[in-house]
């Protein structure tokens, strides 16, 4: 056998030689390959898991948890997924998805009895999350506008710039959030948008901006809306919030409604990982608004063509779930109350975390807690801060001092309080 083995590896050998390949060996072919870095994220979890202490605290996951610090599962999910249960096959979707989860989630988002969703003016399919649904746009706007760029706020989720760079499209950034407020920097962000050439693209936050949690007023809305038309920008929206914000899904879509009535012809990301705790079922929404119905049918051929190569269609699971929620006006309603009690735990934990360090006697003023929107609590605290909360005290979050509200309980506040006083109380 070890005669054959060896006469086999000559043969082989030469059959590779004539075919150019030479003496390499097979195990060769990925010897330049490096780990890749690990996501600043995902990489908190991974070491909050692996300490032992029983005193950490993970304010780093970007998922919603119950006062016990536990995952949620929505009952109103809960009963679609009963309703669902046995009832349906496992065929495909179509490249474009579940229509009616669409026509749903286009409601969300333009108006209930949006004059654009009447007149089919809207260009929209099924997504992989908001993921999917900002990627497959950055592709179209590389394929159809191949010589646009994207400006992205700084900061930004840490995503969208992995997205838009694997696009090949080119990124510029705008600026957004003033370090010494610990607010908008609008005069910034104003004058970036003046400053860009006509007929940019501008990524823009819905609401509940990630990681800062920091939100223009409505008033402030409506200025960078007549900019950016009077520029000839166009306006991209990733809305992963919508409803988990304020608790009200119609005064979380405002900034939409404003550009809307403006006349702009935007896109929009949606998601339902964490309005719905849909995280792990991946379904969402790319819509573009268009000139017309013919043009609508034209981009969303387009858009269905570009997931094709990728994952061909969406899954099924989740589609049914959002649909035969928001189809159903008593889950609807289910649903409406149950992110409302999501978005008043975050907003409670925010005022908590507030009154905890003031009763400390912090020398600083964490107004910013409580005036900003959200998951996230953009804290100020400097890299070298947030290790030592790590190595200190066992509190994992991301270097950039954005804090998870979602891992704030009523349990954990006072202790998460304390360490943030001590590691800040002399900056």
């Amino acid at each position: 056998m070890a005669f054959q083995a060896v006469i086999s590896r000559k043969v082989l050998d030469r059959s590779l030689s004539s075919f150019g390949v030479g003496a390499r060996s097979m195990s060769s072919w990925w010897k330049n390959v490096e780990p890749a870095p690990k996501d600043p994220i995902l990489g908190v979890t991974e070491a909050f898991l692996a300490d032992p202490s029983p005193s950490k605290v993970n304010v780093g996951v970007g998922a919603y948890r119950d006062d016990n610090g536990k995952p949620v599962v929505l009952e109103c999910v809960r009963e679609a997924e009963r309703r669902i249960a046995g009832n349906l096959n496992m065929e495909y979707l179509p490249m474009g998805g579940s229509m009616k989860m669409v026509e749903e989630t286009l409601k969300l988002a333009y108006g209930e009895n949006s004059d654009f969703i009447k007149d089919k003016r809207i260009a929209a399919i099924q997504a992989l999350s908001g993921t999917g649904a900002c990627r497959i746009f950055a592709d179209f706007q590389k394929r159809f506008l191949s010589g646009s760029q994207i400006y992205i706020p700084v900061p930004t989720w840490s995503n969208h710039h992995n997205i838009w760079r694997d696009a090949q499209v080119p990124q510029t950034t705008y600026r957004y959030y003033h370090p010494e407020s610990r607010g908008l920097d609008f005069a910034g962000l104003m004058d970036d948008i003046k400053n860009a050439p006509n007929g940019s693209f501008f990524l823009l936050h819905a609401c509940a901006h990630n990681p800062t949690g920091v939100d223009p007023t409505e008033e402030q809305w409506r200025e960078i809306s007549h900019q950016i038309k009077a520029k000839g920008h166009f306006a991209f929206f990733d809305m992963a919030y919508q409803g988990f914000a304020s608790g009200d899904p119609e005064k979380d879509a405002k900034s939409i409604r404003i550009f809307l009535e403006d006349g702009h012809h935007i896109g929009i990301a949606q998601s339902y990982a964490k309005n719905m705790g849909l995280y792990g079922q991946r379904v969402g929404c790319l819509s573009v608004l268009c000139e017309d119905e013919k043009q609508a049918i034209a981009v969303k051929s387009q858009l269905q063509q570009l997931a094709r190569p990728m994952y061909s269609n969406p899954p099924v699971h989740g589609a049914l779930i959002v649909s035969t929620i928001l189809g159903d006006p008593e889950l609807k309603k289910l649903w409406l109350k149950e992110v409302k009690v999501m978005a008043d735990r975050i907003i409670g934990m925010r005022s908590a975390l507030r009154e905890n360090l003031e009763k400390l006697g912090s020398p600083l003023s964490w107004e910013h807690i409580t005036n900003q929107i959200g998951m996230f609590c953009y804290s100020g605290m400097t890299p070298e801060q947030v290790d030592r909360l790590t190595n200190e005290y066992h509190i994992y979050m991301t270097r950039n001092g954005r804090i998870s509200m979602a891992g704030v309980t009523t349990g954990n506040v006072p202790y998460l309080a304390n360490a943030i006083h001590e590691v800040t109380k002399s900056a």
